[in-house]
């Protein structure tokens, strides 16, 4: 009996401090925001962006952390299996929470096992070719493609958009082309530079600056309008080639479970970052749609881009092994 009385006053203590551990406040350590491909590249330019400004609103370390490889399997699948704290989200994409999916038997994380918080951007593409090359027009270039010796592509990595639609692009236009793939946009697109490969289905994002300065050339832009920076550059959807005028995106998830709280003020926070002129204005120019959605919205959107791209992944007739 003495004994029961004495553990009374700790249970009771127990008791009434767990609400206040449950409500302690977030973010109470630093934050890991993995991205799943090299530095450089366009999932690594709106990291950087975002961390920037989350570390200022939040008073903690944001830390960007580069884990490349395997097609951003091997960063997205840490975060998958991670702590569902907040304490580490994932910079995802069409291809990693996408297509991933549908071409990788045994994929090691389900890419709708995460808790989704927002959409941050879209990168329309483009179909680029070095200065140096001979083709100065669609047509031109599938010409190229139909030589007895064909063409080289390049891609940011096996499986993804870049993949996808530049071996889709070769298919539908009867081209022989050869698929050298990267280990992100920006190994990729100075290959591309240098003409070691004939033409790349890149986001602008990754590439603009090349065409600023005149090192390679861009055919055909994606989406529904032509980039202000190009004006005189068709669209692919004017020139016919609709199939490949997609774009890419990029998104915040945490591992599930994560609690909703948490992912309702990376959405706020990121939506406060993207609305600064300076930043907003930057990541435009660099060929960035900014584009966010509340964390309910970006999970249907979500599911809707895995069945999209898993019809494109058929049409490409693409297969992965990991």
């Amino acid at each position: 009996m003495i004994a029961r009385r004495a553990l009374l006053p700790l249970g009771l203590a127990l008791t009434l401090a767990t609400p206040a551990l449950a409500q302690a406040p977030w973010p109470a350590r630093p934050v890991r925001l993995v991205v799943p491909f090299p530095p450089g590249g366009t999932t690594d330019v709106l990291a950087r962006a975002l961390a920037a400004r989350w570390q200022d609103a939040w008073g903690q370390q944001v830390i960007v952390d580069n884990k490349g490889g395997g097609g951003g399997v091997i960063g997205t699948q840490e975060v998958f299996r991670a702590a569902p704290d907040g304490y580490v989200l994932v910079l995802g994409n069409n291809q990693t929470h996408g297509t991933n999916g549908a071409l990788i038997p045994g994929l090691p994380y389900d890419p709708a096992g995460f808790a989704a918080i927002t959409l941050v951007a879209r990168a329309p593409h483009a179909l680029v070719v070095p200065a140096s090359s001979p083709a100065r027009s669609v047509p031109q270039l599938i010409a190229l493609g139909k030589r007895p010796q064909g063409v080289t592509y390049a891609s940011s990595s096996a499986g993804s958009s870049s993949h996808l639609m530049g071996e889709t692009f070769a298919r539908r236009n009867g081209m022989t082309a050869t698929h050298v793939p990267y280990r992100g946009a920006a190994p990729a697109a100075q290959d591309l530079v240098a003409g070691t490969v004939d033409y790349m289905m890149a986001t602008w994002a990754s590439v603009s600056a090349l065409a600023a300065d005149g090192r390679i050339r861009a055919l055909g832009v994606g989406g529904e309008e032509r980039f202000p920076d190009i004006p005189d550059v068709p669209t692919l959807k004017e020139l016919g080639y609709d199939y490949v005028s997609g774009d890419a995106w990029f998104g915040l998830f945490a591992p599930a479970g994560t609690p909703p709280a948490v992912l309702d003020r990376v959405h706020a926070a990121t939506e406060a970052a993207l609305a600064d002129p300076a930043i907003r204005g930057r990541l435009e120019a660099a060929g960035f749609r900014i584009a966010t959605m509340p964390p309910a919205a970006f999970g249907a959107f979500h599911q809707a881009e895995v069945r999209r791209w898993a019809a494109l992944v058929r049409e490409s007739g693409v297969t992965l092994t990991n």
